[in-house]
């Protein structure tokens, strides 16, 4: 049997529209942990903001994987070492700053120390996407009116927070006035997510999984949000949920049912515990 790496987006792939992982859905993901496959997490979250799902899955007793930040993380479970990262340096914040005061956007980094103060840092009024990113995290929230000072030290992500119908077009400036050295993405609509030049979901794998003991080919990536293109797209078999963007069943190899309709057990069945072969 060769060693299968399920790679899991969590909002909107693993987990359904309330935030759980459904029955079927961890019953199929025991299942191939018990069989020997190894299974991944793969979020722009940060590192805090995905233990519940971590504990959850009993990834420390299965060797389980989190990759967070949209790859400027990972973690190995068991050991509960990290396994790679990447920060960007504290002096890419300002302009990042100066930017959103210019476009009145909101924009939050992580405090240093997130294991001993796992709060969200605000640059500016907290609006209702950064109370979001708190929320879902299960993270607090500061304004800090400091904020350059503050952040004197390197990051693994900002995030800028905009009207999800001009969310687009920021996003394209940024990439054109500072793609030369850091990355630049949406994860949803109202999120611009900023990292390390070189990182992304995909790259991070791809520095990972000879570590992890797996082959490109026998990577299975699943997907729903514009953050997920890259690994969907690099992975052997890469999966689209039902509810995914077009522009990510776009680059799929293969569209499972929805994230309310255990989307992730379809692929577990199919391409692990069936193993089935990639589609055409």
């Amino acid at each position: 049997m060769e060693k299968k790496l399920l790679v899991l987006d969590i909002d909107g792939t693993l987990v359904n529209n309330k935030k759980e992982i459904t029955p079927r859905t961890k019953e199929a993901i025991f299942a191939a942990m018990e069989q020997g496959h190894s299974v991944m997490i793969a979020s722009g979250r940060p590192t805090p903001g995905v233990q519940r799902y971590v504990e959850e899955l009993e990834f420390a007793r299965f060797g389980g994987y989190v990759l967070s930040y949209n790859g400027a993380r990972v973690q190995d479970c068991r050991s509960g070492k990290d396994i790679y990262e990447k920060k960007m340096s504290h002096r890419m914040v300002r302009p990042l700053y100066e930017y959103a005061m210019q476009h009145d956007l909101g924009i939050i980094t992580y405090e240093k120390d997130m294991s001993v103060d796992p709060q969200v840092i605000s640059g500016r009024r907290i609006d209702e996407y950064i109370q979001l990113e708190a929320d879902i995290n299960r993270l607090g929230v500061r304004e800090r009116s400091d904020f350059l000072d503050y952040v004197n030290y390197d990051v693994y992500k900002v995030l800028l927070t905009a009207n999800p119908a001009e969310s687009e077009k920021y996003m394209k400036e940024l990439q054109k006035l500072y793609g030369d050295t850091v990355n630049v993405m949406r994860s949803e609509a109202f999120f611009i997510e900023v990292t390390a030049k070189g990182i992304d979901k995909a790259r991070t794998l791809e520095r990972v999984i000879g570590p992890i003991g797996v082959s490109q080919y026998n990577t299975i990536c699943c997907g729903d949000g514009f953050n997920d293109i890259s690994m969907v797209r690099y992975a052997g078999v890469g999966v689209a949920m039902g509810n995914a963007k077009d522009e990510v069943k776009a680059v799929a190899d293969y569209v499972t049912a929805s994230n309310e309709e255990d989307g992730i057990a379809e692929v577990v069945d199919k391409f692990i515990l069936n193993a089935e072969e990639i589609p055409d």
